[in-house]
């Protein structure tokens, strides 16, 4: 058990980078999938074809647009029917942070008919959690060694516990009209990544590299990868739209490598397929189809029972405890589009993501921990001036959920995580 407690903070903590019903990648890339729920695969009204089909960037035009989300995630952890010396550990905790500013910006130019270019610059994470209550008790942490006398934090390590999880992603893209209802696309991935994690002293004897695995400050990683997509138009009423992003291969978080299984944390391989209906001149319904292969990356889909028994793995190698994330994950979005006036459009979208991860005792603490709410709607309007341009204005709210199991720390005891999440994203669009 005590091994059990040690090794539990990387993977808990760890899991609150996700935000969105895709795991940790958000609801969207641009005005048009923050309004609505990112169905947007077969949807081709803004240059952001980049982060989600590029195939359909030949239908985009000439235009460059700024956008940016305030995003409020809401996170509380909570253990409570720990007994004897574990009760100590029966408290919650709030993150602390609960506001984040995430950019994007996008750009297209058509070169002919056939060939339009573009670069599309995009976020994951962005976010991190800092968990700063403690059992209030002096000695109660797990690494007397490293942390001395003072009071465990909430999963048994000293001082703040948390972590810091940015990825951006540079997508330029070339998109090909080759009939004339038909574009295929290509964008080459461009990520770098910073992380840092503070809190997880309590397991250093079960790391492979026990130095490098917490307090170490921020370390960047570089990554690359490539997506691929097609766009037709069968008919004035319908258009089709499929993509697949490859797994972006990232460098080893030096700093870090006896915290994440190989050291490396990848952006997990992705792939959509998208319907868009036209009724009629003013509305457009899409549908839209997403899988993500969480349990292809080591990090996210290594079991989080693999370091616990005796001779096993260490944490931090390829073989190492992780997320515990074993299902890939599909996610369903409804995206609904109305051309009110020549000048006002409005949007609303909902999108729905079942966890990628079971609750039975390997993964249970971990998925309880993850703030990452199952439903989301979204509403959002833009408002086009005589000369073109347009403004937009979203907004997101990822619904709240109580998730709760027994606790794999403490046996008879339970924990919970309540996460909900309101976002306001804000862009103009500038024709060229």
């Amino acid at each position: 058990m005590k091994r059990l407690i040690k090794v539990c903070p990387l993977l808990c903590v760890l899991s609150s980078s996700a935000f969105a019903g895709g795991g940790y990648f958000s609801i969207g890339y641009g005005h048009v999938a923050k309004q609505t729920a990112g169905a947007v695969t077969a949807v081709a009204e803004d240059a952001y074809a980049g982060a989600s089909n590029p195939a359909k960037l030949t239908a985009a035009g000439n235009q460059f647009e700024v956008g940016m989300e305030f995003f409020s995630p809401n996170r509380e952890v909570k253990r409570k029917g720990a007994t004897g010396p574990g009760s100590i550990y029966n408290f919650s905790s709030d993150s602390r942070n609960s506001l984040f500013l995430i950019p994007d910006v996008a750009y297209s130019h058509r070169l002919n008919e056939e060939v339009t270019v573009g670069v599309t610059a995009y976020a994951n994470g962005g976010l991190n959690s800092e968990y700063t209550e403690t059992t209030g008790i002096p000695g109660t942490n797990a690494n007397p060694a490293v942390c001395g006398n003072k009071a465990g934090n909430f999963f048994t390590g000293c001082d703040e516990l948390g972590f810091d999880l940015a990825q951006l992603i540079i997508a330029p893209t070339l998109a090909w009209k080759v009939s004339p209802r038909q574009s295929i696309g290509l964008s080459p991935l461009f990520a770098i990544q910073s992380f840092e994690a503070f809190g997880f002293q309590g397991m250093a004897p079960l790391s492979k590299y026990p130095s490098k695995l917490t307090n170490k400050g921020h370390d960047i990683a570089l990554g690359i990868g490539a997506r691929v997509g097609w766009y037709a138009e069968v008919s004035p009423w319908l258009s089709l739209g499929a993509a697949y992003s490859s797994k972006i291969y990232m460098q080893e978080f030096d700093d870090y490598k006896g915290l994440l299984a190989e050291g490396s944390f990848d952006i997990p391989a992705n792939y959509s397929i998208g319907a868009a209906i036209k009724p009629n001149e003013d509305w457009i319904i899409a549908l839209d189809i997403q899988r993500i292969e969480f349990s292809e990356v080591k990090a996210l889909g290594n079991s989080v029972l693999n370091s616990l028994s005796p001779g096993a793995p260490p944490i931090g190698s390829a073989s190492g405890s992780a997320f515990g994330w074993d299902r890939n994950q599909t996610n369903y979005r409804l995206g609904v589009t109305y051309f009110a006036s020549k000048n006002l459009t409005l949007r609303a979208g909902y999108a729905y993501g079942k966890r990628p991860s079971d609750n039975d005792i390997d993964a249970t603490t971990l998925s309880i921990l993850t703030p990452n709410p199952v439903h989301q709607l979204s509403v959002g309007l833009s408002w086009k001036t005589e000369e073109g341009n347009a403004l937009h204005v979203g907004y997101e709210r990822f619904i709240k959920e109580t998730y709760r199991g027994p606790s794999a720390l403490f046996p008879g005891a339970s924990e919970s995580v309540t996460p909900y999440v309101n976002a306001i994203h804000v862009a103009y669009t500038w024709v060229l």
